[in-house]
């Protein structure tokens, strides 16, 4: 017997055509392949108004049913409400995985998390100047213009590779994760200081439990924890470039697989034997402090004193037996061996 093909998740794209501009429709269903199948294309909008112009042959060329909704009301959105309403249709009659909201409205916001409530995946898609509350109320939110930069010179990007894998996994275990902010108020991205110590946590938290912790995990918690989180945002093409870049991590790699680790510190009695090498062979003249913060840098290239529990390099030095720290003059401290002093005292 053949192995049997697992079931793709099937999607329903509902478009706000007021929000969003025709020029994006072929990079929103290439996108929504790496997902799953897509058995509703649909797309809301007065349809008799001129500026539907370049969305009508989008549509044909794109097999997406055009739903028409009359602007009855001035300052009044129908063309959101048909929307809604659809939505909820569509859930009812239980045909589909999830759903796809193209649209740059935080009038979505409490249609995407009834969705969610019910179980659905709800990939959003708009432009950068979506609100973070739409952002936030999907389990994953691409910008628009991301999409259509990558087509325009930007290096193919494959949103992780692994990421993806796990995305499709958790979904259909039907897990969904919190979305929460941490990020830049103008650009609503999350900044990278803030990535790189969730991922360290998330490391610190799998060696705990002496758990390995696999490059796919790190993309599928951090969407979970922030939905519109993206290595393209960042100008990655890939989860383990945007790491690499990172100081802190490693990459492992054992057989296809590969797992991300916190570089490994310099052994704390190593660090002190340098710096007592250093200063013995200074003699009676001493090192001066910052010379030497300097020299251990460049020995250690990952050193950092809060890494071994102290505020300051000075704090340090101060916990070193047998090394002495004095103020040569206002401006300077030098750093002794106590053993060079004593014997000048005698």
């Amino acid at each position: 017997m053949g192995e049997t093909k697992e079931k793709d998740n099937t999607f329903a794209v509902l478009i706000d055509s007021d929000n969003i501009s025709a020029k994006y429709i072929s990079y929103i269903l290439a996108e929504m392949t790496k997902y799953g199948d897509v058995t509703y294309k649909r797309i809301y909008g007065d349809w008799t108004s001129s500026q539907m112009t370049k969305w009508k042959k989008q549509i044909l060329e794109n097999s997406i049913q055009p739903i028409q909704q009359f602007s009855n009301t001035a300052g009044k959105n129908s063309t959101d409400s048909a929307l809604i309403i659809d939505a909820m249709d569509i859930l009812y009659t239980d045909n589909v995985d999830g759903f796809c909201i193209v649209s740059s409205d935080s009038d979505f916001t409490r249609l995407a998390g009834r969705l969610r409530e019910s179980g659905k995946i709800v990939i959003g898609m708009g432009e950068e100047k979506t609100p973070r509350a739409f952002r936030a109320a999907c389990t994953v939110f691409t910008n628009l213009e991301i999409l259509l930069d990558q087509d325009l010179g930007m290096e193919t990007a494959d949103n992780g590779g692994n990421i993806i894998k796990n995305i499709g996994d958790s979904f259909r275990r039907g897990k969904n994760g919190e979305s929460q902010t941490n990020g830049d108020k103008n650009t609503g991205l999350i900044s990278k200081k803030v990535i790189e110590s969730d991922i360290a946590g998330i490391i610190s938290e799998n060696d705990d439990k002496d758990k390995a912790t696999g490059l796919g995990e790190i993309g599928s918690r951090l969407l979970k924890k922030y939905s519109d989180f993206d290595v393209r945002n960042y100008g990655y093409s890939s989860l383990s470039k945007f790491l690499e870049e990172m100081h802190v991590f490693e990459m492992v790699k054992e057989n296809n697989l590969v797992y991300i680790r916190l570089k490994k510190k310099t052994d704390k009695e190593e660090i002190d034997n340098y710096i007592i090498s250093l200063v013995k062979r200074s003699g009676l003249r001493g090192f001066e402090l910052a010379d030497l913060g300097n020299k251990i840098h460049h020995k250690f290239e990952d050193f950092n004193v809060k890494d071994y529990g102290y505020s300051t390099f000075l704090k340090l030095l101060q916990g070193i037996e047998g090394i002495d720290v004095r103020e040569k003059n206002a401006n300077t401290k030098h750093v002794y061996y106590e053993e060079f002093e004593r014997s000048i005292d005698l």
